[in-house]
């Protein structure tokens, strides 16, 4: 995607009352991991899953050992308060995008090297479904579905399909990985044996050096194929 989760974009538009985070500063209303998808929702949807605390929690173990702080340096960097950074990694807390940005500025690390899963061989995040984190200050809330890992090189396809035979892809080079978005219809697609069916705003990876297939399910299916070569 695009956008990244900036901290500066975060901060437009007027922030709700809600909760407070364990340093004390308010986190966001209904834009929040929990409340419903922010403002104009659908009545009704499906709250967007709490990003798994022990991923956080992991990575910046990880990332504060490799840069050598302590916890006090770390959070001296980041401007946050000790505890907080304490809490995040032992698994607690209720981080914003504000805090994680803060800390992956003073690790000197992608936003996305804290929030990154382990990725399975084939991975489907359902529409509304993806681990997300929000903002303290703004109705808006970051999903990551992937990221670009070190020295790779993507290509964006916007594609179109009709129901009738499947599209059947032989093996790309060696090391590409396939990112699937659909936007219209429903898709089959993946590696031979191991397919999943897709809608609108599902999100499927797999590998892309094995063989695979895509086919559409209803008529008008759109979706964006990005392939990621290493």
């Amino acid at each position: 995607m695009s956008d990244s989760p900036d901290a500066s974009e975060s901060r437009k538009g007027s922030a709700g009352k809600g909760r407070r985070n364990p340093d004390g500063r308010e986190a966001g209303g209904g834009g929040g991991p929990a409340g419903g998808g922010g403002r104009g929702g659908p009545a009704g949807a499906a709250a967007p899953a709490r990003l798994p605390l022990d991923w956080i929690a992991a990575s910046l173990r990880r990332e504060r050992t490799r840069a050598g702080l302590s916890l006090s340096e770390l959070a001296k960097r980041a401007g946050i308060a000790k505890s907080t950074l304490s809490q995040l990694e032992g698994a607690s807390g209720n981080p914003s995008v504000e805090t994680l940005w803060a800390l992956a500025v003073a690790l000197g690390v992608p936003f996305s090297a804290l929030v990154e899963p382990p990725a399975p061989a084939v991975r489907v995040i359902r529409a509304g479904q993806g681990p997300s984190v929000a903002s303290e200050q703004a109705p808006y809330l970051a999903t990551l579905l992937s990221a670009s890992p070190p020295g790779a090189r993507r290509d964006i396809y916007h594609l179109r399909a009709e129901p009738g035979s499947a599209r059947q892809s032989e093996p790309h080079i060696p090391g590409t990985v396939e990112h699937l978005i659909v936007g219209a219809g429903r898709v089959k697609a993946g590696p031979s044996g191991a397919e999943a069916e897709l809608g609108p705003g599902d999100y499927m990876t797999y590998r892309g050096d094995v063989p695979h297939s895509y086919e559409a399910l209803a008529p008008g299916t759109m979706f964006v194929l990005v392939m990621q070569h290493a």
